[in-house]
């Protein structure tokens, strides 16, 4: 298992992490709160936590070209909400092996 965490800086985490579970829940599975949301794609899974002054989150997959792919689209589809703030800084570690 690949996982790589990142981590936008953003007063809004909620209301991201809630826009970005609704977005993907018409085609992946997906189980949200206003603080934590999972998106279940076909090759890895997103986990988000919002906090006061972040959104975290944690991808896991099989491979490190699926992480660096879904890192692309987290980070695309964040900022596009997020238009007003756009582009977050997001800070992503190096993919680590479990």
């Amino acid at each position: 298992m690949v996982v790589a965490r990142g981590r936008a800086k953003t007063a809004s985490g909620s209301k991201y992490l809630q826009q970005l579970c609704k977005h993907w829940g018409h085609k992946f599975e997906v189980e949200f709160s206003e603080t934590r949301g999972q998106v279940r794609f076909p090759s890895a899974v997103a986990t988000m936590e919002a906090s006061a002054d972040a959104l975290l989150v944690t991808v896991e997959t099989e491979d490190t070209e699926a992480v660096e792919r879904l890192k692309e689209i987290v980070a695309n589809h964040l900022d596009r909400f997020a238009f007003r703030e756009a582009p977050l800084p997001f800070e992503w570690s190096a993919p680590e092996d479990r």
